[in-house]
């Protein structure tokens, strides 16, 4: 039985207070630990390439700030997808054919209805959480060409703090989580046609690698969660941490040029707003695998 197997099916108690120990012991504290100064994400040194690695093993993510400025180049995170060793993108509902997302307010047919393509706030969710089983996303990068005139900042959460948080308030919330049909979320029907079958699964699960993955929306509609009192228990308490300020959380607003790599963590938007001369652009490429240590 491996770590992480140890963690999910709640046996051995004792190993997973050492690795909660040494999981709160590695964690950064402050926003400035995350960041890691780039000179050009196209083209990483080896010293810049591991910072980004190590913030990535201690807390699941890293902000990488440039002086690149509001250069509008989708090599900027394609590169540094590829020098990370993340491998394949994936094609999502109003990605460009590139499979790198621009992420902007607009109103065309194609992104009518999706909440990232407007200006309005966007709660506590994983990328991907509608995805099948063999298509979960494990990274993405959001990469600023430029902020909004105002507004528009991101909360971010390591999915272990969470872990660990509903762990200490009740085990049993955890055997709930991982239940294998404990969420779904609907088919996505337009126009009597069916875009994507019902996704479902746990929200907590072992990811290919043998880590520790979370699969979450904290949309209060068109969800549907596994009807027992164990599964109500666990996420009301799931929500309650989320909404606690004391889990451990980071939040920012990024600036031209810099940019967030993470293994999909659980992440929030702010709502804002654009102006004539300043209209926000962000990039987004979404991964299969992970940023690992090696």
């Amino acid at each position: 039985m491996t770590a992480l197997d140890t963690l999910l099916s709640l046996d051995r108690p004792d190993d997973y207070a050492r690795w909660r120990d040494q999981k709160l012991a590695q964690s950064p504290q402050r926003l400035e630990e995350l960041v890691v100064e780039v000179r050009d994400p196209r083209d990483l040194s080896d010293a810049e390439r591991e910072a980004i690695i190590d913030r990535c093993r201690r807390a699941n993510m890293a902000i990488y700030v440039t002086a690149l400025g509001s250069e509008a180049d989708k090599l900027i995170p394609r590169r540094l997808g590829e020098q990370l060793g993340l491998g394949q993108l994936d094609h999502n509902p109003g990605a460009d054919e590139d499979a790198i997302s621009a992420l902007s307010v607009q109103s065309d047919a194609l992104h009518r209805g999706y909440i990232p393509y407007t200006d309005r706030p966007i709660a506590w969710h994983t990328d991907g959480y509608y995805n099948s089983r063999e298509r979960q996303i494990n990274a993405f990068i959001l990469h600023c060409v430029r902020p909004a005139a105002a507004g528009g900042s991101n909360g971010l959460i390591d999915p272990e703090m969470l872990y660990i948080g509903l762990r200490e308030q009740d085990p049993a919330h955890i055997s709930a989580l991982v239940h294998p049909e404990v969420m779904t979320i609907p088919a996505n029907v337009v126009d009597g046609i069916e875009i994507r079958p019902p996704s479902i699964g746990p929200v907590f699960r072992r990811g290919e690698t043998g880590h520790l993955a979370l699969r979450y929306t904290d949309r209060r509609r068109n969800i549907q969660w596994r009807k027992d009192p164990q599964t109500e228990a666990a996420v009301e308490a799931l929500r309650g941490l989320l909404d606690d300020p004391q889990l451990p959380r980071f939040e920012t607003r990024l600036e031209p040029g810099w940019g967030v790599i993470c293994n999909n963590v659980l992440h929030s938007r702010s709502r804002f707003a654009d102006h004539p001369d300043q209209q926000r652009l962000l990039y987004r490429a979404r991964y299969y695998r992970r940023v690992v240590a090696t």
